[in-house]
């Protein structure tokens, strides 16, 4: 529905416009509408996981401070799920008890407390442990920017593909317009403004998906930054717990 002015020209609206848009300007403003679905729901999706993640990270590092073995809060078979630095220190831990032949980790740590069996981790064996800790926190920073290529992606290629809905329109209305052979703002506008929607389309998907990305990315580089600190600081301290026999 659109209203009409006094002399006769019917003011614009998003719908009056996408009804005189034509066929390839209205698969444009649906291709970019579907492209806002998505983008939403990536967004939506990752915020709620690096919350969590951020929560989780937080819990952990707390507990893990609070242990006088680096091994501790493992023993005590805590679960932060959802937390990177949890994945690092699990994974980081679980090959601890591998290198010290543990078949169950978990309880052969306990018994190697209760008996004070001597450090038995040699320098490579450590370097391997330190190695296992960077890939999977490697892994993990890859988990987390997972689909964020897709706002970027959004981000970029929504106002170009808005543009060339709007040039394709004004050059289908240029093009009726000399068909009819009139040149009046009443045989132009409503074409004209069918063009403009597509711009104005892509560029509600390109701002909202400007400001997720950017939020996102400094939450995940936070998480990348607590998680390198935290690996050096675990890997100090298994150093100084297992290698004081090298």
């Amino acid at each position: 529905m659109c209203e009409i002015f006094p002399s006769g020209l019917p003011v614009a609206s998003v719908f009056y416009a996408f009804g005189e848009s034509t066929l390839p300007g209205k698969v444009i403003v649906f291709l970019l509408m579907l492209g806002s679905i998505v983008a939403w729901t990536i967004m939506i999706s990752k915020w709620n996981v690096l919350k969590k993640a951020r929560n989780q990270s937080r819990l952990f590092l707390q507990q893990y401070r609070s242990q006088q073995h680096p091994v501790g809060l493992y023993l005590q078979k805590r679960d932060f799920s959802g937390s990177p630095l949890f994945q690092v220190y699990e994974t980081s831990c679980h090959a601890i008890g591998c290198e010290l032949d543990i078949a169950a980790p978990s309880q052969g740590f306990q018994q190697n407390q209760e008996n004070e069996l001597p450090d038995k981790l040699t320098g490579p064996q450590l370097d391997a442990i330190t190695s296992l800790a960077d890939r999977e926190m490697a892994d993990q920073i890859l988990a987390m920017e997972a689909n964020t290529n897709i706002l970027a992606t959004a981000v970029s290629c929504a106002p170009f593909l808005g543009l060339l809905g709007t040039v394709w329109g004004v050059m289908d209305g240029f093009g009726g317009m000399a068909a009819a052979g009139s040149a009046t703002l009443s045989a132009v506008a409503p074409g004209i403004s069918a063009a403009l929607l597509t711009t104005v389309v892509g560029l509600v998907v390109a701002l909202p998906s400007v400001i997720g990305y950017n939020i996102l990315a400094g939450h995940i580089r936070t998480l990348t930054i607590q998680m390198e600190s935290f690996t050096q600081e675990f890997g100090a301290a298994i150093h100084r717990a297992y290698g004081n026999n090298l």
